[in-house]
């Protein structure tokens, strides 16, 4: 995947939907759980050392299985490397529950096809199409279209 860096650090300065000081493996071979300021923002999970403020990794939350392994570990592989394991280890279950919601919550495919539900939901309550480019259109025996207002882009880099 190609990326910008500078973007990529001032995405890891944003505020997060979610941080925490939790214990992390790398899916290296010997690799040993060390304790890692992990931050979630958009859909990128950044990793950092605890005493500094540059992340040293970021996974990507496309095309990723996201699974609670034990009473308070999760993991994240990817489709394409199965075998390749991220693995956190949380303080409580309650923490670790929370942590695999939101990552689940955090891809554009769970985005899209929330957007998809809802679309369809909104249709069937009121009669009206939502169009896909973001504009309302009265019942389908009318011509007029109203724009709905655009929420602010949340994946600025796609």
């Amino acid at each position: 995947m190609r990326y910008n860096e500078r973007e990529l650090l001032s995405l890891a300065r944003q505020p997060a939907e979610k941080a925490a000081e939790i214990l992390m493996r790398l899916p290296k071979k010997g690799s040993v759980l060390k304790k890692r300021l992990v931050k979630l923002v958009v859909n990128f999970l950044f990793y950092f050392r605890t005493d500094e403020a540059e992340p040293i990794g970021a996974l990507l939350l496309e095309h990723c299985r996201i699974a609670k392994e034990e009473e308070n570990v999760f993991s994240i592989s990817f489709i394409e490397e199965p075998e390749r394991k991220y693995c956190f280890e949380c303080d409580s279950e309650e923490q670790c529950r929370e942590w695999v919601e939101a990552l689940k919550r955090a891809s554009y495919e769970f985005m899209r096809r929330s957007l998809i539900f809802y679309r369809n939901e909104i249709q069937k309550m009121t009669g009206k199409v939502l169009s896909q480019q973001g504009q309302h259109r009265q019942s389908l025996s009318q011509a007029q279209t109203v724009p709905i207002s655009r929420a602010a882009n949340p994946f600025p880099f796609q």
